[in-house]
């Protein structure tokens, strides 16, 4: 860059003067600025039309953009001669914010890189994107924009269909985007005007809303509205509601039947004492546990898995199906199945008094509580009594005496096995869940915490160690040379992160010593262990888990941080994960033998149910978001109890107590200037002197609410703030 004198009180040539204002944008590369700011802080003697024309001109340079405001920034596509900062060019996901920007995760970046509304170009939800990205090496996040579209995540929406006689449009509503697709009389495919229907899109045009064309594919019942957005929810993440017909079929021709030849190739377990434990609505029961005392006075603790592959052959359609899906969809009201009826709810679930096929790995335990011995292979059981959660949990605490002694000893070894576990360094992950209680349509009457007892926790240990115990087996098959595997993984948290997390802990006098994976460890657990007694380190707790890296499978084990695992797969849940029946197929030819997969096309299938998998959780979470919201729809008025949870430049967002819900409260309904700590941690107003900090509970109202873009509107219901801090 050319070198020129400070600028201030003179008139500047041209070159000087563009030269001057490049520099003023690069201090911040993401702000924009108007003109007569622009012209304020140069504080030249140039006038503002000099200034304008130094501005078109770089403008037509591609050194700097102007926005729909007439304000003007750094254009991210211009390449910096400055050393803090760089471009690249990046391929990557995007996850769209409700605000119309996307931020784009890129495999082996750190952080995820941000894409101004303006520059995301017409990419949606899980688009595979080639970004332009400025890296600025000053700890900001980098920022970019969007060149292209490389894959489009998913064709098929959920909308309502508008006919305009000569053309109609499907206009899809989602928390994340607004989609109009135009679809042409001979593609109505007997849809009338207002129908619900699943669209098919042929050409997506140049952006979202210009240009994009589709096809009717089916038409829904909307009278069932629950049953409309549910279903919204499932297709616009890339699920299908149904089941082709070539998989049905395939499915229903199973036999369950288990011939003698079957059974002399499995281990038979039919007489030992087996259950079940899942949620009291559970249909696919696809874990059950054993126990008998063998003549050494040990204990055998068997941990069986139904054996989907039993059913599910490589290069089936139902092979070829359940892996597109990748995974079963748990929404608030229904769960969306990797498999058909057929096998996920009879021939693979583990229900009680019938013999079953199933895939186990079976612990000797000592009468100290430590696992001394393990085997796996095939085996049939017969499990003879299914629990619910609350029938087991009755049990434990003494209030039934069906099957007391084995429960409460089988609980004693996973108390012990969960100790042994946090000692040797797993985090605790656990975090509030709600269950909603639905009326005959599916609105919300009710919501309730849901509460993990000891019942869940046996279950959890028990899973845990069987899960750890295939991929410790799988990892010493490699010793001499590399035996592809499905790992479950999990990385060290982000450090910048951890960064932010522990100055603002600090602002709170919550010290956090982040300096080893160790001491991370030990302070994420203070704050699970005193979340429940603080309300601050309440908030903070969802901050340190966002904090950590997302866990994913791959063929290259790097070990499960969070659980402290060096080796871990997923195993026991092949009804629900197809990265399960990857794992059971990969096991059961190396329980003889060496037997390496194609380690290429294993990470590919890794990489995509990584995916699937993220797609669910947000189809999970997004159904949760909209029963709490529609819970309160018709409770507007109403005053409750909530905690703030985070505060931002415009308002508070308040965690509302007896749903979780996050309602939103705008600042200027406080009718007072008021002041922002630096650190976001709390908003004085300066008239009053009341004081609003992260971590106080506070009575609100219910003001608004709005379905469509699943929020809650808040307003205080009085100054009365019940300040602990």
């Amino acid at each position: 860059m050319t070198k020129y004198k400070k600028s201030s009180g003179k008139k500047l040539p041209q070159r000087f003067l563009k030269n001057a204002i490049i520099t003023l944008l690069k201090r911040k590369p993401g702000k924009a600025y108007a003109l007569g700011s622009i012209s304020s802080k140069l504080k030249t003697k140039n006038s503002k039309d000099s200034i304008k024309n130094a501005l078109h001109s770089l403008e037509a340079d591609h050194k700097i953009q102007k926005d729909k405001y007439d304000k003007y920034a750094l254009h991210p596509g211009y390449r910096h001669t400055d050393n803090n900062i760089k471009t690249k060019q990046l391929e990557g996901r995007a996850d769209l914010t409700s605000s119309g920007g996307a931020y784009i995760i890129v495999d082996g970046q750190e952080r995820d890189i941000y894409i101004p509304k303006k520059y995301v170009n017409g990419a949606l939800q899980g688009d595979t994107v080639l970004i332009e990205a400025i890296m600025q090496r000053n700890g900001r996040r980098p920022e970019g924009r969007i060149k292209s579209i490389v894959k489009r995540k998913r064709s098929s929406f959920i909308g309502t269909f508008k006919d305009f006689t000569k053309y109609g449009f499907v206009f899809v509503e989602t928390p994340l985007m607004s989609l109009d697709i135009k679809v042409l009389p001979d593609q109505f495919n007997n849809a009338n005007d207002g129908d619900a229907v699943i669209v098919e899109v042929k050409d997506f045009g140049k952006t979202p809303n210009h240009g994009m064309m589709g096809k009717v594919v089916e038409i829904l019942n909307q009278d069932d509205k629950n049953d409309f957005e549910m279903n919204s929810i499932l297709v616009n993440n890339g699920f299908e509601i149904a089941f082709g017909e070539e998989v049905i079929q395939e499915s229903e021709a199973l036999s369950d039947h288990i011939s003698n030849e079957e059974v002399g190739l499995r281990r038979d377990m039919r007489e030992v004492l087996t259950f079940t434990i899942d949620p009291l609505t559970a249909k696919d029961f696809d874990d059950a546990i054993s126990y008998q005392v063998l003549d050494n006075g040990t204990t055998e603790i068997g941990v069986h898995i139904a054996d989907v592959s039993h059913f599910v052959l490589p290069g089936s359609a139902l092979d070829k199906d359940a892996f597109r899906r990748s995974t079963s969809v748990y929404l608030v009201d229904r769960v969306c199945p990797m498999l058909p009826e057929k096998i996920s709810n009879e021939l693979c679930s583990l229900r009680p008094n019938e013999d079953k096929l199933s895939f186990s790995v079976i612990f000797t335990v000592a009468q100290d509580n430590q696992i001394i011995d393990s085997w796996m292979g095939k085996t049939i059981i017969h499990s003879d009594r299914r629990f619910t959660y609350e029938e087991a949990q009755e049990v434990l605490e003494g209030n039934s005496e069906e099957l007391s002694k084995e429960l409460i000893y089988i609980n004693s070894i996973a108390k012990s096995l969960n100790k042994k576990r946090f000692k040797e360094g797993s985090i605790n992950f656990d975090s509030d869940e709600v269950r909603f209680e639905l009326d005959a349509s599916g609105t919300p009457v009710s919501i309730v915490r849901k509460e993990r007892k000891d019942a869940h926790k046996l279950i959890e240990e028990f899973m845990l160690q069987a899960n750890r115990k295939v991929a410790e087996f799988m990892a010493k098959r490699s010793n001499s040379g590399e035996v592809p595997y499905v790992y479950r993984i999990h990385d060290l948290p982000d450090p910048d992160r951890l960064t932010e997390l522990a100055l603002l802990a600090s602002e709170f006098g919550i010290k956090l010593n982040f300096d080893s994976p160790r001491q991370i460890a030990i302070s994420l657990n203070s704050l699970s262990e005193n979340g429940e007694q603080d309300d601050v380190k309440s908030i903070l707790k969802p901050m340190a888990i966002r904090s950590m890296s997302k866990a994913a499978y791959s063929s290259d084990n790097i070990g499960h941080y969070g659980l402290g695992f060096e080796h871990y797969s997923h195993f026991t849940s092949p009804i629900r994960r197809y990265s399960d029946v990857l794992a059971h197929r990969i096991l059961y030819k190396n329980l003889s033998g060496v037997v390496r997969a194609d380690k290429g096309l294993l990470e590919e299938k890794c990489h995509y149910i990584s995916l699937k998998e993220r797609d669910a959780i947000t189809g999970e979470r997004e159904s949760v978001k909209y029963k709490q919201v529609e819970y309160y729809s018709s409770r507007i008025g109403t005053v409750t109890q909530g905690v703030i949870r985070n505060i931002i430049d415009k308002g508070f967002f308040i965690e509302l107590s007896e749903s979780q819900a996050d309602g939103y409260i705008p600042l200027e309904l406080l009718k007072e200037k008021v002041m922002i700590h630096p650190a976001r941690i709390k908003v004085t107003g300066l008239s009053s002197g009341q004081v609003w900090r992260i971590g106080d509970r506070v009575s609100v109202k219910i003001s608004d609410v709005n379905l469509n873009k699943r929020q809650i509107d808040l307003m205080f219901n009085s100054d009365t703030i019940d300040d602990n801090h």
